[in-house]
């Protein structure tokens, strides 16, 4: 009879074990599926953003300077996706956005440009892929913090210590861009 429950016991344990071992997985690949969710988005507006400098690029007196900020952020933006980077990809992005606006404040005072429909259809479509990124932005950090929840809790902190699940980092954003916009300065 001991021995019975004996098994009972051990069987309890390596189900439990078993059980806590795929939920670690399964976060695991909720955070990969999250991140992905990013870089394909990332990806669609790396395609984009060289034809709105091209269509800004027409327009002669357009300022070159904000159009090159935007070009070099694009390429750190990029470069930090591959190299699944997240810090430097938060700050990138910050830098990128930062650029885009500025595109879109300085266009206010070129009415030609203003009224091109490829820039109007850039913009839209921009606008739409950033809005995208944020909320993608929202799941991937939700994931993170689940995944850096489940593998500190006892007793799936032995588990994932053992088998190698390692705390994410959250993608985080630069004071600059959680902070109040200065209208003003966007005008100037």
């Amino acid at each position: 009879m001991t021995m019975f429950i004996l098994l009972g016991a051990v069987g309890v344990l390596l189900i439990y074990g078993i059980s806590l071992y795929n939920n670690l997985v399964a976060v695991k690949n909720a955070v990969a599926k999250a991140w992905a969710n990013i870089d394909v988005l990332l990806k669609q507006r790396h395609d984009e953003l060289p034809k709105l400098v091209e269509v800004c690029k027409q327009y002669k007196q357009f300022e070159q300077a904000t159009l090159q900020k935007v070009i070099e952020a694009r390429s750190q933006v990029h470069a930090a996706g591959e190299r699944q980077d997240i810090n430097a990809l938060g700050k990138a992005e910050s830098v990128l956005r930062s650029g885009l606006a500025s595109i879109f404040a300085v266009a206010e005072a070129y009415p030609d440009l203003k009224a091109d429909q490829n820039f109007m259809q850039l913009q839209s479509r921009i606008s739409a892929l950033e809005n995208g990124i944020a909320d993608r932005r929202e799941f991937y950090n939700e994931s993170v913090n689940i995944n850096n929840v489940q593998i500190a809790l006892f007793p799936a902190s032995l588990i994932a210590s053992r088998y190698g699940f390692v705390e994410k980092p959250l993608l985080a954003f630069s004071t600059t861009e959680v902070a109040d916009v200065d209208m003003k300065k966007l005008f100037e």
